[in-house]
């Protein structure tokens, strides 16, 4: 029985340059539109620029959170932490997701109260201040996009900001039928139609966060797809005790023990399992032990 750890990254590299550019530039440029949101939505009492001004300030949050989590993925590991701090990339992905979900309560509240007594807005400012929005959102959302299917973090980032950008738009939409109808209850519908975006946004997001909390299985990865690359390899007869879970948004880690055919020496056995970790980080698996048994060889340990 022997072990082994693969500790490289493969084709799933992430640009973490480019990636700490696109948080940085995205928090500075969204944090300066939450003001001018605020400012604006409090002088004109305008319900859907304050209710956009919150999203986009848990936007802000989220993605400091986020810039942390990818800064704190270079922490070495130690005795007590022995794979450093990287899952607390997960863990903010997580409360990313509640911040947000807690946003939409908030929104959704407001815009019922509001519904009942519409107070009549300048539709001209808002479509203005939301038209900013739309090119701040979109810009920094497109700074993600290469990156966006290599991490859950850098995906809710990307996300959010291009469903701000969306929200934005209607805002603007909202703004000009107001301009030419004086229907200010809409400024309360967008309200409601804002909070049911970052819902659906945001419902992924939790339930991925939560499943890699969890230990879970990496959606991207399937426990059958590794069995199928296994007995792809001569000498290997079986694959169980397969264990599969997420180090981090960025690295995942597999135990298992593979069992080879009899006949197997001890040098082809060492052969075999290079061979499978290096066909397992083509399937975003990063972090492998192996343990290798016989067939037929009989276990004695409660995992065999």
């Amino acid at each position: 029985m022997a072990q082994d750890h693969s500790h490289h990254n493969h084709d799933h590299s992430i640009t973490m340059k480019d990636v700490n550019t696109a948080f940085i530039v995205g928090i500075v440029l969204n944090l300066l539109f939450v003001v001018i949101e605020v400012g604006m939505g409090l002088s004109i009492n305008s319900l859907s620029l304050l209710s956009d001004a919150g999203h986009n300030l848990a936007d802000v949050g989220a993605l400091a959170l986020s810039l942390l989590a990818f800064k704190l993925l270079k922490v070495k590991s130690n005795k007590n932490y022995t794979y450093g701090l990287k899952k607390t990339s997960i863990l903010v992905a997580l409360l990313n997701a509640i911040i947000l979900l807690l946003s939409i309560g908030a929104i959704i509240y407001e815009a019922i109260i509001r519904f009942a007594n519409p107070e009549p807005i300048p539709g001209k400012t808002i479509a203005i201040i939301a038209a900013i929005g739309i090119a701040i959102n979109l810009g920094t959302g497109l700074m993600f996009l290469s990156n966006k299917e290599k991490d859950i973090n850098v995906k809710s980032a990307y996300l959010h900001l291009m469903s701000d950008a969306f929200v934005s738009f209607g805002i603007v939409v909202g703004g000009i039928i107001m301009v030419f109808t004086n229907w200010f209850w809409i400024d309360s519908a967008l309200s409601l139609i804002i909070a049911i975006v970052i819902l659906i946004s945001t419902w992924k997001l939790l339930k991925q966060s939560m499943r890699l909390s969890l230990d879970g299985v990496p959606e991207n990865i399937e426990v059958a797809s590794i069995e199928l690359e296994a007995m792809k390899i001569t000498g290997v007869k079986g694959m169980h005790h397969i264990h599969v879970w997420a180090l981090s948004t960025l690295e995942n880690a597999l135990t298992a023990h593979v069992v080879l055919a009899s006949h197997v020496t001890s040098a082809e056995a060492q052969d075999i399992k290079h061979n499978l970790k290096h066909r397992l980080e083509h399937l975003n698996i990063q972090h492998v032990t192996l343990e290798t048994e016989n067939e037929g060889e009989t276990c004695y340990n409660e995992v065999c």
